[in-house]
């Protein structure tokens, strides 16, 4: 009896739920469904969106078009970031979703096309048009990850337009944008032209030095003799003797009355310029001494030479603080500055070392040259470097070394450079050919042959060393016949009678 009674309390819950169920569809077809629309479509069809259920006979296509376009109109395009994020993996889900249509039933079949419905939504009243009906404008599904909203005239496009439009939506394809490098345009730098010519020396000039005081240089030459020129006049001062072979670096002490210089008869002297006498003399090279450098700031001298060792030396006490070893060839040119790496020397063995000074090693090898690198020079406000070989000029960045570009242009054996607070470089080589480059862009301004002393050889037109003076509006060179050419920016030029001859490269070598 209780079964009975408990049976008949389950069929009453179930009929009630029925009603229940009944009266809710009818309400939601009276709110989203439109009989005037139906009835011109004709034949409905029977749309199923859980295969777990049973059909809906009131849910029909249009029903499911009008309910999906009223709860999901306002999320139909996405956010530009999750489209940006989505056409990225537009591939990997097609090939996705092309698998899964092989595998799924009859049911799988129906979820999708509720799900193209979902994303493919056409506006309210309007029916989707079935693949294969010959329509005009039909085609495959469209699987754009953003939807464009098109005015109401939009909608009999022609195919051609539709296509050309959906080239220009987000998530369509990737478009790989060039990396174009954009060259700077050069600054304009006035030309340079010959203001004096000073003759004394009966050797090469390999060397020279401006004092502090902008008021007189130095020059070391084959003859073995320093002598001390005024820069106003170019009247010669002072001779000083002393070495027994070439002079081949000096430096001026800008804290001290002090010069020094080195040559190929292994000496390395400090010269007291109040009594014009050799106070101290660092010994310690095993051959010829080619380069020296002061540092701008430490009471320390660097020397290096045919031995392959920079020499760091106390000044005053005259002790060799340290050898810095690593190069396997004659170094020829060694340049100092205040932060790191304090002393960076050029070899002919093809390498550029940056040195620890209070380590005493090496922090770094610059390995690009191909062949032996004959100069280097340190701007005097950048924390940049450039160095020369044969047919090669490099920049470099401080203070790990890394490359910047390269100054290409002047094909000979390079011997010198230098560089001003004016970003104008220079560059002399073994055959009197001289180049003037800006040192931000690369880009050689002007270029030209030394004028050789009259009587001398050709092979004498060689430009062996070069420096500006402390203003950088002077140019001195010391030159194989013999003579000192100072040099100056012509004052009537302008950017209208002297313009930037420049043409941008397709493209610049990076190594």
């Amino acid at each position: 009896m209780a079964a009975q009674v408990a049976d008949g309390l389950i069929a009453a819950d179930n009929a009630d739920l029925s009603n229940l169920i009944k009266r809710n569809a009818q309400t939601s077809k009276s709110i989203f469904f439109d009989q005037s629309s139906a009835s011109a479509s004709g034949a409905r069809k029977r749309i199923r969106l859980d295969p777990a259920t049973g059909s809906d006979p009131d849910l029909t296509e249009e029903a499911l078009s009008l309910r999906l376009n009223a709860e999901y109109a306002g999320v139909q395009t996405l956010p530009e970031a999750l489209a940006t994020k989505q056409a990225a993996a537009a591939g990997a889900a097609a090939a996705r979703k092309k698998a899964q249509q092989k595998k799924t039933d009859d049911g799988g079949a129906e979820e999708t096309t509720a799900r193209r419905m979902i994303e493919g939504i056409q506006e309210s009243g309007k029916t989707t048009k079935k693949a294969g009906t010959g329509a005009p404008g039909s085609g495959p599904q469209n699987t754009a990850l953003m939807q464009i909203r098109r005015p109401p005239g939009a909608a009999g496009a022609s195919g051609a337009a539709d296509a050309s439009s959906a080239r220009g939506q987000p998530g369509q394809q990737l478009i790989r944008v060039q990396d174009v490098h954009t060259q700077p345009r050069p600054e304009w730098h006035a030309p340079w032209k010959l203001m004096r010519v000073i003759s004394g020396h009966l050797g090469w000039v390999r060397s020279l030095a401006v004092e502090p005081g902008n008021k007189w240089f130095a020059s070391g030459a084959g003859d073995r003799t320093i002598k001390i020129w005024d820069l106003v006049s170019g009247q010669l001062r002072l001779t000083l003797t002393g070495h027994i072979s070439t002079v081949r670096g000096l430096a001026v002490s800008p804290r001290h009355p002090y010069l020094f210089s080195c040559g190929e008869d292994k000496m390395v002297k400090c010269w007291d310029l109040e009594t014009n006498k050799v106070i101290r003399h660092y010994h310690g090279h095993l051959s010829g001494v080619y380069t020296l450098a002061l540092h701008p700031t430490l009471d320390v001298l660097v020397t290096g030479g045919r031995d392959g060792v920079a020499r760091v030396w106390d000044m005053r006490t005259r002790s060799n603080i340290h050898v810095l070893a690593g190069h396997t060839g004659t170094i020829s040119d060694v340049q100092c500055q205040e932060a790191d790496p304090q002393v960076i020397t050029g070899s002919l063995d093809s390498t550029v070392r940056l040195w620890d000074l209070a380590a005493g090693k090496s922090s770094g090898v610059l390995t690009h040259h191909k062949k032996g690198v004959r100069a280097l020079t340190v701007h005097p406000t950048e924390f940049t470097f450039a160095s020369a070989s044969a047919g090669s000029i490099k920049q470099w960045k401080c203070p790990e070394g890394a490359f910047m570009q390269n100054f290409d242009g002047h094909n000979a054996i390079l011997n010198t450079l230098s560089v001003n607070a004016d970003n104008v470089m220079f560059s002399g080589a073994d055959n009197g050919s001289m180049s003037f480059w800006d040192w931000k862009t690369g880009h050689r301004f002007q270029s030209l042959d030394t004028i050789a002393q009259p009587g001398s050889l050709d092979a004498e037109s060689g430009i062996m060393s070069s420096t500006y003076d402390r203003s950088g509006l002077r140019l001195i060179c010391g030159e194989a016949d013999k003579t000192i050419k100072i040099w100056k920016q012509d004052e009537t030029a302008t950017p209208e009678t002297h313009p930037i001859d420049w043409q941008p490269a397709q493209s610049r070598r990076r190594y």
